[in-house]
């Protein structure tokens, strides 16, 4: 072998292993052994700088290249491309087209995938029109490009025209238009697909799978999921030690609320990828499995491997949106430690959010100054924050700071702020509840904005408030028309109708939300003590303590009655029980529950801030007890429900009495 083929050899297998020491090295005896101008060990060097992330070098080999041919044109275009420098693939192409060199399949091909990857549709037609002129559209891997193309401009029509059209079709013209119907939203046709590859006796490679997978994931077709996994098992296929087809059939089961067999699956996974942690611990968590979910992440942190962005903001979103404050701190800890960690906006905006949906607004505070750099999310995280906790003026504040800093509001921001003003919702409220529902009404009716589902819910509650079960039917009808699917309307219609002894009404819209399928979402209220999370329901007693946290809530009770003249709201208990059942279901509302918890764990006076958490709305009897119980106890109960933060201290409620 000449010294020539020898540096070819070693400069090819520094190519495939990604050896760029030892390629410079071998660069350095090229030059030295004056080679510098073969044509054949010039394109290795370009292949093999490109190959190993350094195209800036591949780039000066090809600028000093005395002579070049179609290798070199697309070895650097190929490298550009593999590097993400899309952009500076394509301008590299238009400068080969006013070259004396001829594109040749790879070219065409490399140049189709790189106008798919930005997005281009305008650029790859031109592409594909060169292609069908010099024929090469026939040629397997430009035709299969082109269909990619169309596919990542969502242009699924014409990439399907042509797949129709090629003279010869692989696995790999099955598996883009495949994944092209399901990156496409079109799970259904991705599915006949699948059939229609399978019966042409093209044999599923992984990528197919794990595109079918998807695609029923995309249609909710759970039963085809399972025929596809039968078939995996069946074919003898070592699915479990492919992460992709593996992570593809969890990912299907927890999207189709089938934890028993994602979590199956994922046992048996030979390599687990960090997204497939996050897809488990993402179902446990929506599935409110928080104890199966935090014990998975404490697996995914002693494992060692490391979490990307995407999975340390989803995480970090669970903490959130269930309030696990001394885990989402740890999170940060985490997030401070690793290198990308705050760096990624996404993972800092998450932190900003977890601290605020935890009610810790001064470490979201703190955080929010100290970022490098916020975008329109971070502003809007804060803004939404100081609304939920009733401080509209400082969000007003942020909204002025955050046009003055030269960033542009979007709609989100524009609705944080005016949430945080409440001013129309405030209103309706003040004048329902002193018995003006007409005014209240014409208020909504003149506002410059479009009322939303909110404030008309509003003046549904006090319509039911006060009895008025007239207005109350005509704002229910409006409620029905804009948000006929979300049960919490008919609850309260159906309640008002039962407060005014139109059983009948009330019985006929009941049953109209179960004809439906409408369920409201059962009451819960969650507090962490000591790093353990707590879930309560309404009537809960399952609870160890649930004896002693009945004991303490009797006693407190009394006191809060003797001392504040607290009487139970008895209107928000069941109706059809009698007066002392009553008082007894209000006592057990989840939220109470809670509280009882804490009281008991550390004592009346063991606690200057307790902090609840409630998946819904705050019931008006709760609301009056909390408030009482903290002039009583002399402590703080923060209280997030599903509207906002209630602070209460010292008798007082930040929210105004107005939620």
């Amino acid at each position: 072998m000449n010294e020539g083929r020898l540096l070819s050899t070693i400069l090819n297998k520094c190519s495939k292993r990604r050896l760029i020491d030892q390629g410079k090295q071998a660069h350095g005896v090229v030059e030295k052994l004056g080679f510098r101008r073969d044509l054949v060990l010039n394109n290795d060097l370009i292949h093999m700088y490109s190959k190993c992330g350094t195209v800036d070098l591949a780039c000066l080999v090809f600028v000093r290249m005395p002579q070049r041919n179609v290798v070199s044109w697309t070895s650097l275009i190929c490298g550009y491309l593999q590097n993400g420098d899309a952009k500076a693939s394509l301008v590299l192409f238009s400068k080969m087209g006013r070259s004396d060199i001829r594109p040749n399949e790879f070219t065409l091909s490399t140049s189709l995938k790189a106008s798919g990857n930005l997005g281009i549709a305008q650029i790859g037609m031109q592409i594909h029109g060169f292609c069908a002129k010099s024929n090469f559209d026939w040629v397997p891997v430009v035709g299969n490009s082109t269909m990619d193309m169309y596919c990542k401009c969502g242009m699924v029509r014409e990439a399907a025209q042509v797949f129709n059209t090629l003279p010869e079709r692989n696995v790999i013209s099955w598996n883009v238009m495949i994944a092209g119907y399901c990156n496409n939203g079109n799970g259904g046709e991705a599915l006949n697909l699948f059939r229609e590859m399978q019966a042409t006796g093209e044999v599923p490679d992984g990528y197919t799978y794990s595109s079918s997978l998807k695609a029923c994931n995309c249609a909710g077709a759970v039963r085809e999921g399972m025929q596809i996994h039968a078939a995996l098992i069946r074919h003898g296929y070592p699915y479990l030690a492919e992460s992709a087809v593996a992570g593809a059939l969890v990912d299907l089961y927890v999207k189709c609320r089938r934890m028993a067999e994602a979590r199956r699956v994922f046992d048996r996974i030979e390599e687990k990828s960090v997204r497939s942690w996050s897809t488990l611990i993402l179902g446990y968590a929506h599935e409110d499995s928080l104890t199966e979910a935090m014990d998975l992440f404490r697996e995914l942190r002693e494992s060692r491997l490391r979490m990307d962005g995407f999975v340390l903001s989803s995480l970090i979103g669970v903490f959130a949106d269930f309030a696990l404050a001394e885990q989402g701190k740890q999170m940060h800890a985490y997030a401070i430690k690793v290198p990308y960690g705050l760096l990624e906006m996404s993972v800092a905006n998450s932190v900003l959010d977890m601290y605020m949906k935890c009610g810790l607004i001064d470490e979201a505070d703190a955080l929010f100054r100290e970022m490098l750099a916020r975008n329109v999310v971070s502003w809007t995280v804060m803004i939404t924050g100081y609304g939920k906790h009733g401080i509209g003026n400082k969000a007003v504040e942020l909204f002025n700071q955050m046009q003055l800093n030269g960033i542009e509001p979007d709609g989100v921001t524009y609705l944080a702020v005016l949430s945080a003003c409440k001013h129309y919702a405030c209103m309706v409220d003040l004048l329902g509840r002193r018995g003006l529902l007409k005014d209240a009404k014409d208020l909504i009716e003149k506002m410059p904005l479009k009322p939303n589902v909110g404030i008309w819910q509003t003046l549904l509650s006090v319509c039911r408030m006060h009895a008025d079960v007239e207005m109350g039917k005509q704002v229910g009808e409006i409620l029905l028309r804009l948000d006929g699917n979300n049960p919490a309307n008919y609850v309260i219609m159906s309640n008002m109708y039962a407060d005014g002894g139109y059983w009948k009404e009330s019985e006929k819209l009941r049953e109209t939300a179960k004809r439906k399928g409408l369920k409201k979402e059962a009451g819960r209220s969650w507090v962490e003590i000591d790093r353990e999370i707590h879930i309560f329901y309404n009537g809960d007693c399952m609870h160890p303590l649930i004896g002693e946290i009945h004991e303490v809530l009797k006693e407190v009770e009394k006191r809060v009655k003797d001392e504040m003249g607290y009487a139970h709201g008895v209107n928000f208990a069941l109706h059809d029980v009698e007066e002392e059942s009553k008082v007894e279901s209000l006592r057990v509302h989840s939220e109470k529950l809670a509280i009882g918890l804490v009281l008991v764990r550390r004592g009346l006076k063991g606690e200057s801030v307790i902090r609840i958490f409630k998946n819904l709305r705050v019931c008006g009897d709760c609301h009056a007890f909390i408030k009482g119980l903290s002039k009583v106890l002399k402590i703080v109960f923060v209280v997030r429900d599903a509207n906002r933060f209630h602070r209460f201290e010292n008798g007082l409620c930040s929210c105004g009495d107005y939620w």
